[in-house]
């Protein structure tokens, strides 16, 4: 089987932990996760452990460029 020839181009790799935390919305809109949902949760309140669930928009353009560095292929 011949191999397959090579363009002379790096392969992009994804950084796991940032694909992990964030996502993009249909829009496009980058959304992040809260912090905190994993430990010491019986002293928080129900409502505050209700907000946790949610996805909240990435507002700064630095860590908007940050994350499309490090997750180029984010979808």
């Amino acid at each position: 089987m011949p191999r397959k020839k090579s363009t002379g181009k790096y392969k992009l790799k994804t950084h796991k932990a940032t694909s992990k935390r964030f996502r993009l919305t249909g829009t496009g809109k980058l959304v992040r996760t809260k912090g905190g949902k994993s430990h010491r949760r019986r002293v928080t309140s129900k409502r505050t452990k209700r907000l946790f669930t949610e996805m909240i928009p990435v507002k700064g353009r630095g860590i908007k460029k940050r994350v499309r560095r490090l997750a180029p292929n984010l979808k």
